[in-house]
């Protein structure tokens, strides 16, 4: 019996060893790393500014991970990028195996109850963004609209992808605090289907799409001049639009302005990567050094270039102080801010 005791000891033993680089014993990041492949899930489609930003830090971050990980990129468009945020929240893997490279609408959509929120924000463990910057207003030249004011002057038709999105917010901000006539048509299931709805005249406007994708997608139609900047979100006029004037500037009350200013906690944001809550936490500071590191390669910076992303990457310490902060915002601002989407005070 103590012989049989003895070799049933010594096979658990044996068979904890085996075990142990993914369960009993803990692993250093290089070990968990070494070998395996990441995805990089990315909240809207295929081809669109933010699926590319995505797909260029998938091509350099694992080479700074320790063990040198493959990245491979699953889109995930929806729900105004809500779909992507509820999954990295509630499905996807808790192990460090899998980032987001997503819109931060999800912070003021949560903040103000948005609906299908399954996620909250301040359990995310954001490792960085890439690049902050304003959100652009532009029409089709050939709608005929050529300033902000045509906008008052007659409906002027846009699109929306979901009540997450900019392309709907912006558009109903526009609506509510300034008295713009943008007619919204919802139901689009990507901004590539809102490029497309541009061109065959079925919209003529879009509002809420980042400069930056602006000029790395539409560098042909701003040259050959088919889409017209006609206004843009953020603290100061885009030194590339300088002609575009900002949404608060057209504000006529103190509350329109400060509600404005209260979405471009997103704009401070930019385009951010994350991971899930309750990764391991030596994990997490792995990916938040890669990330850092990759923000210094020479190589990741070229093709940047190349493809017509702007690169000015806050870190993660600063995404998580915005974040902090925009979670302190007043009530009362919080409440007008509803509003002025059209959404009602939740329930207490």
């Amino acid at each position: 019996m103590t012989r049989l005791l003895g070799g049933c000891l010594v096979a658990l033993a044996e068979a904890m060893g085996t075990l142990a680089p993914t369960g009993l014993q803990a692993q250093s990041a290089e070990q968990f790393y070494r070998a395996r492949t990441l995805t990089m899930v990315i909240s809207v489609g295929s081809g669109e500014g933010f699926d590319l930003n995505g797909r260029l830090l998938a091509r350099h971050l694992g080479k700074h991970i320790p063990g040198q990980p493959s990245i491979i990129a699953r889109n995930m468009p929806g729900a105004g990028h809500v779909l992507a945020a509820n999954y990295m929240f509630t499905e996807a893997s808790k192990d460090g195996s899998t980032i987001c490279a997503i819109s931060p609408s999800i912070i003021t959509h949560q903040l103000l109850d948005g609906r299908g929120v399954r996620y909250d924000v301040g359990r995310f463990q954001w490792l960085g963004t890439t690049d902050y910057g304003n959100q652009a207003v532009y029409a089709w030249a050939a709608s005929g609209v050529t300033t902000l004011d045509d906008t008052f002057k007659r409906e002027v038709v846009t699109g929306a992808t979901g009540a997450g999105a900019y392309n709907m917010l912006y558009p109903v901000l526009m609506n509510n605090l300034l008295g713009t006539r943008l007619k919204i048509i919802t139901g689009y299931k990507s901004t590539k289907e809102l490029e497309i709805a541009l061109q065959r005249g079925e919209i003529e406007l879009r509002a809420g799409h980042s400069v930056s994708s602006v000029k790395a997608l539409y560098g042909e139609w701003l040259r050959d001049k088919k889409i017209n900047v006609i206004a843009q979100a953020g603290p100061q006029r885009d030194s590339d639009f300088p002609h575009a004037p900002l949404l608060t500037e057209y504000a006529k009350t103190d509350e329109a302005r400060r509600i404005f200013e209260l979405f471009e906690v997103d704009l401070a944001i930019g385009r951010p990567f994350l991971t899930p809550p309750d990764v391991p936490s030596e994990r997490v500071e792995a990916l938040r050094r890669a990330f850092d590191q990759t923000m210094q390669d020479p190589a990741f910076l070229a093709d940047a270039q190349r493809a017509g992303l702007d690169i000015h990457p806050p870190n993660a310490a600063v995404v998580t102080d915005i974040i902090r902060k925009a979670a302190a915002m007043p009530r009362e601002l919080l409440t007008a801010a509803r509003r002025a989407k059209g959404e009602p005070e939740p329930a207490r």
